[in-house]
């Protein structure tokens, strides 16, 4: 993607961030939700200037689709630096019966205060917030044992901001997902874009999945070797060795156009696909 300058802040994002400001002094505290795959080119910036000192809690969403080594490390790392952090799957709900528990802790004071003052079982409420698809309302329904809030594997699903209900004395308040104005370093953009947080409309398909074979071929060759009988070191001393691997991808699913010419269009919508559904195995970026 040399050259493709990945950018996506359309005006409801500007318009969550007010939201995000207006609703804070709401909130007793904040669930950061963190695709684990990218746990840190997928945490906004701009959402540390916006929580303060709000106590908050990290969640490593979809670590089942992310190296466990990475993920076990980065937990540890983010304990060091005094966070609260958990790996979680909030579609299949591992890990999150830690979550209540965490929450009560890392809001002690308040609930103190709270029971200094007669408010004993006020509900605490917590703000999630993150960047687009990275499972904010998947979080929201699990915990509220049945779909409340709208979700979908695309980013700009939510839109509006609503309150629930999720037991235990506490209650969550939904926000849409918010990237930065400007990535300064594409590369944040480029994995961003593979894991989906990008809207897919914005990009060109063909170059994204030769970015993605890029890493791939550095990082997981033997992944495109198991899943698709293609060697990426057969092409290490071509120069546009991630299109032809595209096009060798594309030749082995039958991927075919009129006069057998590769449809690469097809092979890359599908390698996209794959790989953010974890049929490619469990690969961190970061």
């Amino acid at each position: 993607m040399d050259g493709q300058h990945i950018q996506w802040f359309p005006g409801h994002m500007a318009k969550t961030r007010r939201l995000i400001s207006e609703h804070l002094r709401l909130c007793d505290g904040a669930v950061e939700i963190v695709d684990a795959r990218v746990t840190r080119s997928g945490r906004n910036p701009e959402i540390d200037k916006l929580l303060g000192d709000k106590p908050r809690i990290l969640l490593l969403n979809k670590a089942d689709l992310a190296d466990g080594d990475a993920t076990n490390s980065r937990i540890a790392q983010l304990r060091r630096q005094g966070k609260n952090a958990l790996a979680v799957d909030c579609r299949s709900g591992r890990g999150l019966n830690a979550f209540n528990p965490l929450a009560r802790e890392v809001c002690a004071e308040q609930i103190a205060r709270n029971e200094s003052k007669g408010m004993t079982g006020r509900a605490l409420r917590f703000m999630v917030v993150g960047i687009p698809n990275c499972g904010k309302s998947s979080f929201i329904n699990r915990m509220a044992g049945r779909v409340k809030a709208e979700a979908a594997d695309r980013p700009g699903v939510t839109r509006h901001t609503n309150w629930f209900a999720i037991g235990g004395g506490l209650e969550l308040l939904d926000t849409p997902g918010v990237l930065w104005p400007k990535f300064e370093d594409q590369s944040v953009g480029q994995k961003l874009a593979f894991i989906g947080s990008v809207k897919d409309e914005i990009l060109d398909a063909q170059e994204l999945a030769c970015a993605f074979l890029e890493v791939m071929r550095k990082g997981y060759p033997d992944r495109i070797r198991q899943r698709y009988c293609v060697d990426c070191e057969e092409f290490a001393d071509e120069p546009f060795a991630a299109y032809a691997i595209l096009e060798k991808i594309a030749s082995k699913r039958g991927f075919l156009q009129r006069g057998k010419q590769t449809d690469t269009l097809r092979a890359a919508r599908m390698l996209m696909d794959e790989y953010r559904s974890g049929r490619l195995g469990r690969i961190s970026l970061d």
